[in-house]
């Protein structure tokens, strides 16, 4: 009895308050983090919302995926499908169960295929594999359709479908090849390279239906990217569906939503083509009929503008008289301005002549080889000088210089 009174004075903690401390510890202690495991007990609710277990072959846990984040995931996960999902800690506080909230999942594996198709990515796109100065035209007017492919794969049947739609007689080469599972990625090479060598088509289709990351892998293969890259025909890449993205898009010279699309992209529209050439057609009808009227127009006019020989040699001599006049005149005038400019150069020059300034009483002054003197400052006592006079010269020596003030 006293030990049960003593417990009076104690201050006890209900199991909501325990719940609720718990779920506090818990989501403050444990932030969103990675996990991996296997699905046991999988149950979609009516809500939409998931449960099931995650477990590895010591433990399990409790796991909720709530509607609105599970409609994100591409597949439902099965019974013993590994994956790995990013998930929060908590405690479901109605039953005091320790859970995990999953925000995202994905099978196990993809984050280690998507790191390497991100560096292989990267590796490419430096060395320039995806330049867009690589990517070859694709021709407008093919003889002949190549596609690399599975020979029993939907897409084949796809893309020959498109292909029989748009130009039946469209030739179609196939270089069968396996298309996912463990080798694949060097036989599509190999594919790729064969149609290389062969040179027998004028675009090659590299094709695969839809499918999962790891369907797919094989187009991210190096290999792959390489013989793309190496190939000498112009590509087109079809993988998968819209939103797939493979290496092999990336270096090939043209990407194509889905393999359907390639076909379409590679093929050319034989309605269209018949349209256009109607179009031309009446373009052409049109053109010829305009030119035909306009050279109608055009010889109506030269008609009224026709001659006779003997009228038009009565022009013609009329127009050479009439130059040959002009020309007299222009000659005249021409030598009129020549004899005034001769006159007027005559003239300048005699004004300019040396002999007539000597005439006057000048002399020209002449160091014993030949340099003129022009300043007193030139000369030096005793020196002789030639002066050249209007009628004859004379040798003569400075006996005496004055300098001049300037």
């Amino acid at each position: 009895m006293a030990s049960l009174l003593s417990t009076s004075s104690k201050q006890f903690l209900s199991v909501s308050d325990l719940t609720r401390l718990t779920k506090e510890l818990l989501e403050t202690s444990f932030p969103l983090f990675w996990i991996s495991g296997e699905i046991s007990n999988f149950t979609r609710a009516a809500s939409g919302h998931w449960y099931f277990s995650l477990k590895d072959a010591k433990a399990q846990v409790r796991c909720v995926m709530f509607k609105g984040r599970n409609s994100l995931v591409e597949n439902m996960p099965r019974e013993g499908d590994s994956i790995e999902a990013r998930a929060t800690v908590t405690l479901y506080e109605a039953r005091g169960d320790f859970q995990l909230t999953i925000e995202f999942m994905q099978p196990a594996g993809l984050g280690r295929l998507y790191e390497a198709y991100e560096q292989l990515k990267q590796r490419l796109q430096a060395e320039g594999l995806f330049d867009q100065s690589r990517k070859k035209p694709i021709p407008a007017d093919p003889q002949r359709i190549g596609v690399v492919t599975s020979p029993d794969a939907a897409a084949l049947r796809d893309v020959l479908t498109a292909i029989r739609r748009r130009y039946p007689g469209m030739a179609v080469i196939i270089y069968p090849t396996p298309v996912q599972g463990k080798g694949s990625a060097e036989l599509i090479a190999n594919a790729i390279r064969q149609a290389n060598q062969r040179q027998e088509v004028d675009t090659l289709l590299i094709c695969r239906g839809g499918g999962s990351i790891e369907d797919l892998w094989s187009f991210n293969e190096e290999v792959v990217a390489r013989a793309i890259a190496d190939c000498r025909l112009p590509t087109i890449s079809g993988v998968g569906h819209e939103t797939d993205f493979t290496i092999a898009d990336f270096v090939a010279d043209l990407r194509a939503a889905t393999p359907t699309a390639a076909a379409e992209l590679a093929c050319p529209d034989q309605s269209q083509l018949r349209a256009q050439v109607t179009q031309l057609e009446s373009r052409l009808q049109r053109a010829m009929q305009s030119l035909l009227q306009k050279q109608a127009q055009t010889l109506d006019y030269l008609s009224r503008r026709l001659v006779s020989p003997t009228q038009q040699l009565q022009q013609q001599k009329q127009s050479l008289q009439q130059w040959q006049h002009r020309l007299q005149l222009a000659m005249q005038n021409l030598l009129h301005q020549q004899s005034r400019r001769l006159d007027h150069l005559a003239t300048s020059l005699q004004q300019l002549n040396p002999h007539q300034v000597l005439a006057r009483g000048y002399a020209i002054v002449q160091k014993a080889d030949g340099q003129p003197v022009t300043d007193s400052q030139q000369l030096a006592k005793d020196e002789p000088l030639r002066l050249t006079l209007h009628q004859g010269a004379a040798e003569v020596v400075v006996t005496q210089i004055a300098k001049t003030d300037n």
